[in-house]
């Protein structure tokens, strides 16, 4: 690093400008400190912001305009970006103390310039006919088909960009042929068609399809009730339930506006791709660089390359999703599945072609590569390490059931049956002690032990990096953010305070009739104490979200406190992880979709009324077509359905039920217990934080600030049933684009890495729809293809779910006797 130099401000760098002599610009006073050091502390807990070269390090040169010959002023930040650029950029420390230059005029994240257009157009039509209509519509589509297909197996999902994609020609088509006829309403003057569809009213259509592709969370809770433990329930529960929990996260959206939505350092790389793909339908960017493909063009031909491909792992050779290679060399090989197994196994064979598995935690694209390499280094450690160890020496009994498994098991090494240890809804411990004890994977066991040790690194982490920043930010209101997005926004009225109020009072009420007017024995107080855990844990994970792309996955640590709290209820149990997990989940999608909304220059009033409004359409739609697919289909959720509706998902959510609400966390990790061992990963993730930030103070430009310990836990959270095929593939892939492509070729990453994100997933998502509806429906004469590329890797120890050690000669594992 090169000697520090007395700071000086912008003014004083150069002697004029255009033939204005520096003296006759205003200047600031010039600090006996330099301030570097303070420069430097400040960015320190923004693993985003390059600290290598801080503005007072660089010395500023003048570089020739193209046109006219003029001089100007590159700043560090757009001579890192390479882009052409006639507008002078500042650093957030330089914005905040210059008086030269009161605001900065462009991001100071290359990943934000690179997607989000810096100018508004504040008279661009968004409350339109058009865009309700076409909202609503596709909140219909998506909520309903995804309810519909996820109680199915094989299914699809349908995902937002879906509707980004389809909803523009059906936007411009509405433009075509609605009529112009003004209408005045009580001095409102309106139109059906108030002009060309807008990229505003695009935003708000995917907003509305975003907020609702995931359903409504409680219908889980009610079918659990209903199937697994056969109980009735009213429509009036199941509509109370819905709205209740589903509704009252935006409520808490609310209060996340100043900390994760105005800030300029909440950059949320997923909002950062959708910026970029709306940006590009719309030729935002509008002008064509010479020498390079446009936009537009680059992500036409690589959404047709992503559709086309996909057709070969996605149905014609199907192995090479699920690419266990080595398992192909010794089928029956227990040890070698095991470890190279893609099913049941730990995924060593490392590779995989389809880009679906590739994205199955997230695009590799998108996640910033540090958060990446938290991940990698984690899986490695925790899965490619610790787990072989752990199974092969029969830690937990473990070596009698598959390494990896999503499921949980009995002693006699089969799934374990929620029916035989419940009566009238309430566990029964006569029943329990005639049964079988629960045993998991060794996999699932340490994913158990990772959420103990997330759950307290996230506050850990977030006091000693941001406890300055939330205290500050109590106070502060979007007229102190100086970045030009956040200027931009300031000329629509913010939503007030008392509308997030309403709209929780309201949800609350709802969620409290629901769970007293139907007997989930889940006291008001028990969902109180749930609702003030997710307030508590909101902000801390929607800055780690904003920062990271990165979800800490709560659901465990729920289970296990309603476990200790209302022990043997396992309706009560998921009725306090629905409210507790949706409220805060959704409050953090809100916020994202803020930031897209902040981003898209869509006024924030009506981003609320779009997300309230689908989230309530979508509650009442979910709830009325799940009812009627349990009245009507014959065996639903019964694994030998003859529709394939065997609710793989709902099994999954009721066997939680089971292992947290009847069986109890008492049971399985208190001391003394068989997975009490795990109790340590709590006392990890509260230490784990402090060490690396104090390395991260005393060498702030060392590696040590991208140490970041709630990613490094919560980026496995989709162990099982994810393996290592996704998850190093997915760090591969980020290497190259994010660290390789990003650094050498770094105008190419600014112009077409989100794009390119973006157009995969859209390939593989429209490619998925139409294999699915035009050959996948096996069940109902669908075409199957019946080869060696499709079948070679079922047909093995990894697909059979072989275990390492076969039963005992008593015939079960584990203890004689248990309570």
């Amino acid at each position: 690093m090169e000697e520090a130099r007395p700071y000086t401000s912008s003014t004083e760098r150069f002697q004029s400008v255009d033939g204005i002599e520096a003296n006759e610009m205003r200047v600031r006073n010039v600090p006996d400190v330099p301030e570097d050091v303070d420069f430097v502390m400040e960015h320190l807990n923004d693993p985003n912001y390059n600290l290598s070269r801080p503005p007072s390090f660089v010395s500023v040169e003048k570089t020739e305009e193209k046109k006219g010959g003029k001089q100007w002023l590159s700043s560090d930040v757009d001579a890192e970006s390479h882009l052409d650029s006639d507008r002078y950029s500042t650093s957030r420390a330089e914005s905040r103390n210059s008086t030269a230059i009161d605001f900065d005029d462009e991001s100071p994240y290359p990943e934000v310039r690179a997607s989000v257009s810096s100018v508004d157009d504040p008279l661009m039509p968004v409350n339109t006919f058009r865009m309700w209509f076409l909202g609503i519509i596709f909140v219909l589509l998506s909520s309903g088909l995804n309810q519909i297909f996820s109680m199915r197996y094989p299914s699809v999902y349908l995902t937002g960009i879906v509707a980004q994609l389809v909803c523009l020609p059906l936007g411009r088509g509405l433009a075509a042929v609605l009529p112009t006829t003004r209408f005045n309403t009580f001095g409102y003057v309106w139109s059906l068609n108030p002009g060309p569809f807008s990229i505003k009213e695009h935003v708000c259509i995917t907003v509305m399809a975003n907020v609702v592709v995931g359903g409504a969370y409680s219908t889980e809770v009610v079918l659990t009730a209903r199937v697994f433990y056969g109980m009735n329930t009213p429509m009036s529960f199941q509509l109370l339930l819905a709205l209740g929990s589903q509704i009252l996260g935006f409520s808490l959206g609310g209060l996340l506006r100043q900390f994760v939505v105005w800030p300029s350092s909440m950059i949320w790389p997923g909002a950062l791709v959708n910026s970029a793909l709306f940006n590009t339908l719309h030729k935002n960017y509008g002008k064509r660089d010479r020498g390079h493909m446009t936009r537009e063009r680059f992500f036409c031909i690589a959404m047709a390359c992503s559709f086309i491909w996909y057709w070969v792992p996605g149905y014609l050779f199907t192995a090479l999703s699920m690419f266990n290679w080595v398992c192909w060399i010794a089928p029956n090989n227990v040890v070698v599945n095991a470890l190279f197994g893609t099913n049941t196994g730990l995924g060593m064979s490392v590779l995989t072609f389809d880009w679906s598995m590739i994205a199955f935690i997230g695009s590799p694209l998108v996640t910033p590569w540090w958060s990446q390499m938290n991940t990698g280094v984690a899986f490695i450690l925790m899965f490619w390490i610790f787990a072989p160890i752990l199974y092969f020496t029969n830690v937990w009994n473990a070596a009698y059931f598959p390494i990896s498994a999503i499921i949980s098991f009995d002693n006699t090494g089969n799934m374990y049956q929620a029916s035989q240890i419940i009566t009238n809804g309430i566990f029964d411990p006569v029943k329990y002690a005639a049964y079988s004890p629960v045993f998991i994977s060794t996999t699932q066991a340490l994913a158990c032990g990772i959420a103990f040790a997330a759950f307290p690194s996230v506050f850990v982490h977030t006091f000693l990096w941001f406890r300055k920043d939330i205290v500050r930010r109590f106070r502060n209101t979007l007229k102190d953010e100086r970045d030009v997005h956040a200027r931009l926004m300031q000329y629509y009225p913010e939503v007030p305070m008392w509308w997030y109020a309403i709209v929780g009072a309201i949800a609350f009420a709802f969620f409290c009739i629901s769970i007293e007017i139907f007997p989930t024995q889940l006291p008001i107080w028990a969902a109180v104490v749930g609702i003030l855990l997710s307030f508590i844990l909101a902000i801390p994970l929607s800055m780690l979200q904003a920062i990271t792309n990165q979800q800490v996955p709560t659901q465990v640590m729920y289970e296990l406190i309603a476990g200790y709290m209302i022990p043997g209820r396992p309706i009560a149990n998921v009725c306090f992880k629905t409210i507790a997990f949706i409220t805060c989940n959704q409050a953090i999608n809100f916020a994202g979709d803020l930031k897209l909304g902040h981003y898209m220059k869509v006024p924030p009033r009506m981003m609320f009324s779009v997300q309230v409004v689908a989230a309530v359409i979508a509650c009442i739609w979910v709830t009325v077509i799940q009812d009627w697919m349990l009245n009507n289909i014959e065996d639903i959720c019964t694994p030998g359905q003859k529709q394939g509706f065997i609710c793989p998902g709902s099994t999954t959510f009721a066997t939680a039920s089971v292992i947290w609400g009847a069986v109890g966390p008492r049971r399985l990790f208190s001391p003394g217990a068989p997975y009490s061992g795990l109790l340590w990963f709590f006392p990890i993730g509260i230490l784990a934080p402090i060490p690396f930030y104090l390395a991260a103070r005393k060498w702030p430009l060392s590696i040590w600030r991208y140490i970041n310990v709630p990613v490094f836990f919560a980026g496995l959270g989709a162990m099982p049933p994810a393996s290592g095929i996704n998850y190093i593939s997915w760090v591969l892939w980020g290497f190259i684009f994010n660290y390789v492509i990003r650094r050498f070729h770094f105008r190419w990453w600014m112009r077409y890495n989100y794009i390119l994100s973006a157009a995969l997933d859209a390939g593989v998502a429209l490619s998925t729809i139409v294999i699915f509806f035009a050959l996948g429906l096996a069940k109902t004469g669908g075409i199957q293809l019946n080869w060696w590329g499709n079948t070679v890797w079922m047909n093995t120890a990894d697909a059979n779910g072989m275990p390492f050690k076969p039963l005992p000669a008593s015939g079960f594992v584990g203890p004689s006797t248990w309570s």
